[in-house]
């Protein structure tokens, strides 16, 4: 996106973000057809992708599916867009921690925590979490290749106190936090694409092979870090709630790969429950299993 373009956006999502979530669910309903039927956004890539992870379904329930997805998508763009104006006491409305009981425990017994979360209902509303949290809560995240657009996302995820890093900053960060004697919940997504030349952790999830990273689980186990999935349920439209569920206490007595495993299980399982809440638009199988796996 060139400069112009980019200033004419924020101008536009700015703009329309003013108005109460009332109007934009109205703004979504006419929106979401339009990437659907018109501009067919990624359309081939939800179809595979959905005809692939459950072949068991008739093409009818596919496309059921798949509508329903858009229409989240859509929901979701606007969400995120929406948080530029949200106060503290919106947010936390709309995005409650009802039971933060597992990780006050941790707190209190001086651990850090690995959360790992994936592009499951609104993830990017995962920059209100610091608010629920004694934990210094920091978002691993990979940079945009559109650094207007990039620096753009970070304002507004950073907006109720959440730390963002990339990737190859977190072990500094968390040196950093732990000299300074500042307990930390290091957020994953866990269900990114490894590149075909990564270590990557291979299993059949969705009735394919998929490769995860491993980093979580080794950021785990270098530190010690007790590791939770994060759930985010949908309780209406733009209202979510979060549910943290134990993935390992004591990772460095875990197998390998023991850790990542369980969470791409309790992920499939949180999936197919209410599919059209995952991001199927995500090209997830573009790579595949390298003969070194087998």
């Amino acid at each position: 996106m060139n400069r112009a373009g980019f200033y004419l956006f924020v101008a536009l999502s700015y703009t329309v973000t003013l108005l109460p979530m009332r109007a934009l669910h109205l703004l979504s309903d006419m929106l979401w057809p339009f990437f659907y039927h018109v501009v067919k956004y990624r359309r081939k890539v939800v179809e595979k992708n959905l005809r692939n992870a459950f072949p068991e379904k008739s093409p009818e329930e596919r496309v059921k599916i798949a509508k329903r997805f858009y229409r989240h998508l859509t929901d979701m763009i606007l969400e995120t867009l929406k948080a530029m104006h949200m106060t503290t006491e919106q947010i936390e409305k709309r995005f409650s921690v009802p039971d933060t009981s597992l990780l006050d425990r941790f707190f209190s017994e001086g651990r850090d925590v690995v959360a790992l979360g994936s592009h499951y209902n609104n993830w990017e509303w995962f920059s209100a979490l610091q608010l629920s949290s004694k934990h210094r809560v920091i978002t691993i995240y990979k940079p945009l290749t559109d650094k207007n657009f990039d620096r753009f996302l970070q304002k507004i995820r950073t907006r109720f106190g959440l730390w963002v890093t990339p990737m190859n900053h977190i072990a500094r960060d968390l040196v950093k936090c732990r000299s300074e004697k500042i307990l930390t919940m290091s957020g994953f997504i866990g269900d990114q694409t490894p590149p075909p030349d990564d270590n990557a952790y291979w299993t059949t999830f969705l009735n394919q092979d998929t490769g995860f990273y491993r980093g979580a689980e080794k950021v785990a186990i270098k530190y010690d870090m007790a590791v939770v999935f994060i759930d985010i349920v949908k309780k209406k439209r733009s209202c979510y709630e979060v549910e943290y569920h134990l993935l390992s206490e004591h990772p460095r007595e875990e197998e390998p790969n023991a850790i990542i495993a369980r969470y791409a299980a309790k992920l499939e399982e949180v999936i197919r429950s209410k599919p059209e809440y995952w991001l199927w638009s995500h090209r997830r199988w573009k790579y595949k299993k390298p003969l070194s796996h087998d």
